[in-house]
């Protein structure tokens, strides 16, 4: 369509020089305001524009808004829709009631006049607009994010969301300058997202020296969204967002919106956000943007305040956010006035002992007290308090085991006070209930002569192999929420201590086949108070063990 059709509002008194009328038809191609002798400002303008959605229908109608900070209002504004990367204007206008005009600045006259819309007939569109704030300061060339021409009927977005298509080129965010001109925090420490796809990255850098923009980049890993928030604590809660994430029509959204706790954040119109770039490439999203919205926590406001920052990520739902799989903060709050780096705050101490527990509970004495049960029952006669020797350092190894557990499980639930969602949490509600269970069902046990011991012997066995299975399982997932290093390091320590029992459990196993064989050829297998092959075995395994368990204990402090 080659209608054309400017807006101007004036709130000023309607003498203004040379158009009275406000119709400034001379403007039409470069958006100028004509005040003889003076140019554009050329700084970053306080101004925005703004639309209700990032996608449209052929047909549809587009809700613009003009914004400007409380304390900064313009006079008077041009604008215009074009194709981008064109120069003619497109689209029809029309408004609500109030001091507003409509220009024609082509051949075909508009014939609307009480909708509050602009119709698109173009493939892709983006708003321009000249702001004057008084008759020797004006901006020209404000521009929205850019919409594209979609035919899904499901393809906008909430008034909350600006995006941008994921088939762009992946965004260009490093970490150059970093302490120099802008804040930076990141996980891990230092990493640069421009180098690896494991760095969660975020800048912040201000744009004026009133404190009035910040130009954010943040980039991560993640098959959903990313995100970060200011807040007054280490805990989530009255936090001030913004979300960069995949949206229910595949394309990168950014979202402001409000965190009240440990639940879905509330969402806040966009606001005075601008120059929104994103994409997603391999998993890995990138978007930057400027805001000159006023931070706000509830408890304090403003540019000028310091914030603890937070960042988390996780998946999504048809463009929802669901709960998180990865979170960190910074360890004091921070000024994003003064450039610098942030220090990422380490895991509670009382998550340490968590995981520490758990490490030594299932990789260490649970490990001794299973092997005790099957490998020295064959060929010890010896007793202690009455009690086969192999039978009291199972139970007292187990007894370790199902403590320690119920003490670690105890530990992190008065820390988190809740369900914190993923895998983790619920591996190890299976294996503390498992846990707990054993020793019940030992109690209960009928006497070794009764028919129904071997299903006894069975469950018991079964119920421990089961258990130990998964609590190597929990470690694992717990590890990597934990482990900050950029090779993983810890999941790989892990990974050779499973290895490493593995490799005794075959041993010990073909010498448990060895012993039976012995035994029932009538060989003497070994005299009262001589070390069996089992036993230097198993010692050779807690050594080796015990030093594998230390690395993990200091890798899991340093987190």
């Amino acid at each position: 369509m080659d209608l054309v059709l400017l807006l101007l509002l004036v709130f000023v008194p309607p003498a203004v020089q040379c158009y009275s009328s406000g119709v400034v038809l001379d403007s039409c191609e470069d958006m100028k305001p004509r005040h003889s002798g003076l140019s554009p400002q050329t700084g970053l303008s306080p101004f925005t524009v703004t639309t209700e959605h990032s996608s449209y229908r052929p047909g549809e109608e587009v809700t613009v808004q003009l914004q400007a900070p409380a304390s900064t209002p313009f006079t008077g504004f041009l604008l215009q829709a074009r194709e981008v990367g064109g120069r003619s204007p497109v689209g029809s206008y029309a408004v609500a009631a109030g001091p507003v005009q409509l220009l024609t600045c082509g051949q075909t006259p508009n014939n609307s006049a009480d909708i509050s819309a602009v119709v698109f007939t173009g493939v892709s569109e983006t708003y321009s607009a000249s702001f004057v704030q008084n008759y020797n300061t004006f901006w020209v060339g404000v521009r929205s994010p850019t919409l594209t021409l979609t035919n899904d009927s499901n393809g906008s977005l909430s008034p909350a969301t600006t995006s941008t298509s994921n088939t762009t080129p992946a965004l260009s965010i490093s970490s150059a300058d970093c302490g120099v001109s802008k804040v930076c925090f990141s996980q891990p420490s230092d990493c640069d997202p421009a180098i690896s796809a494991g760095c969660y990255f975020l800048s912040a850098t201000m744009l004026s020296t009133s404190g009035a923009a910040v130009h954010y980049e943040m980039s991560g890993s993640s098959n959903g969204y990313i995100s970060f928030g200011f807040s007054d604590d280490q805990m989530m809660g009255d936090d001030d967002i913004y979300i960069c994430g995949i949206s229910s029509d595949g394309l990168v959204s950014v979202q402001h919106a409000f965190s009240t706790g440990r639940t879905a954040p509330q969402a806040l119109p966009l606001g005075n956000v601008t120059d929104v770039q994103a994409s997603v490439q391999d998993n890995v999203i990138r978007c930057s943007f400027t805001s000159m919205n006023t931070i706000s926590t509830q408890r304090t406001s403003g540019f000028n305040k310091t914030y603890h920052l937070m960042f988390a990520y996780g998946p999504s739902n048809n463009g929802r956010i669901q709960f998180h799989t990865g979170t960190f903060t910074s360890t004091d709050k921070v000024d994003i006035s003064r450039p610098g780096l942030v220090q990422k705050a380490g895991r509670p101490h009382i998550i340490k002992a968590h995981g520490a527990l758990m490490l030594i509970a299932w990789m260490s004495t649970g490990s001794l007290g299973m092997m005790a049960a099957r490998y020295l029952r064959v060929g010890i006669d010896q007793k202690l308090c009455g009690k086969d020797v192999w039978f009291v350092v199972h139970v007292v190894l187990m007894g370790v085991t199902v403590a320690a557990t119920i003490t670690a499980f105890i530990l992190s639930f008065s820390y988190v006070k809740a369900w914190s969602g993923g895998v983790h949490p619920v591996l190890g509600c299976i294996v503390l209930i498992l846990s707990v269970l054993q020793p019940i069902l030992a109690l209960l046990r009928c006497g070794p002569q009764h028919p129904l011991r071997i299903f006894f012997n069975w469950t018991h066995a079964l119920n421990g192999l089961a258990t130990k299975v998964l609590s190597v399982a929990a470690i694992f997932t717990g590890l990597k929420l934990i482990d900050s290093t950029i090779n993983q390091w810890l999941m790989k320590v892990m990974g050779a201590l499973v290895g490493w029992e593995v490799l005794f459990y075959i041993l010990l196993e073909a010498h448990l086949k060895w012993k039976v064989k012995s035994k029932d050829a009538t060989t003497t297998l070994l005299e009262s108070n001589t070390v069996t092959v089992a036993v230097l075995l198993m010692a050779l395994f807690f050594f080796g063990n015990l030093s594998v368990l230390v690395a993990l204990l200091v890798g899991i402090g340093m987190s």
